[in-house]
């Protein structure tokens, strides 16, 4: 399945490890999904106006995992050494079908040096995404986030499209419906119906 994701998709899931770790939050949940999405300031699912409407970007959503789950909660024990935890990380992407290094490779080939660097809401930090995702030991993805993954599928057969991008990733996240991700977006007053049609509209006015 995840042959079909998109670049953008796939750096989606690199983002969403890269901020469930930065947090220190285990396992990677749909709320990470959903802050990784809302990473781009200016992109498709950031600027929607259902999120924007209800003051809901990656600043709120991040705020509300470090007041809901805290920081650094993931048990230390579990973090190996940086080198056997990038390869458990490569292994880990691999098994749900990503080639991390490829990705690395193709994002920087096509965006330059340092396109992978996470962009900030507060004071930029010394460390970019790949020395971040290389510096603590693997997180698994939760079962519900998984779940999200597989509803991303469904979310782009649905509208016959034969990829995955961001845009499908979110609607599978809307559509599990019972994550922390979506429980976020529902208790900012998101008109999560709305939030549906105009992520569809955006796929739509795209492929057209």
């Amino acid at each position: 399945m995840f042959e079909r994701f998109t670049h953008a998709a796939r750096d989606v899931v690199i983002r969403a490890q890269a901020e469930a770790r930065d947090l220190g939050q285990k396992p990677i949940g749909t709320e990470h999904m959903l802050l990784a999405l809302l990473a781009d300031p200016a992109g498709p699912i950031a600027t929607t106006a259902a999120l924007t409407e209800r003051g809901v970007d990656a600043r709120h959503v991040r705020a509300e995992l470090i007041r809901r789950v805290g920081t650094g909660t993931a048990d230390p024990a579990a973090f190996g050494q940086a080198d056997a935890a990038d390869a458990e990380d490569r292994e880990a992407l691999k098994a749900i079908g990503i080639d991390l290094d490829a990705v690395r490779r193709t994002i920087e080939e096509n965006f330059g040096p340092g396109a992978l660097r996470l962009p900030r809401d507060t004071k930029p930090r010394r460390k970019g995404l790949l020395s971040r995702f290389s510096s603590s030991g693997h997180s698994p993805f939760s079962d519900r986030n998984k779940k999200v993954l597989e509803l991303s599928l469904r979310e782009a057969l649905r509208l016959k499209h034969n990829y995955i991008a961001p845009e499908h990733i979110m609607l599978g996240l809307l559509r599990e419906g019972n994550g922390l991700g979506a429980r976020i977006l529902a208790e900012a007053g998101v008109d999560v119906g709305r939030l549906r049609e105009q992520v569809t509209r955006s796929l739509t006015a795209k492929a057209a």
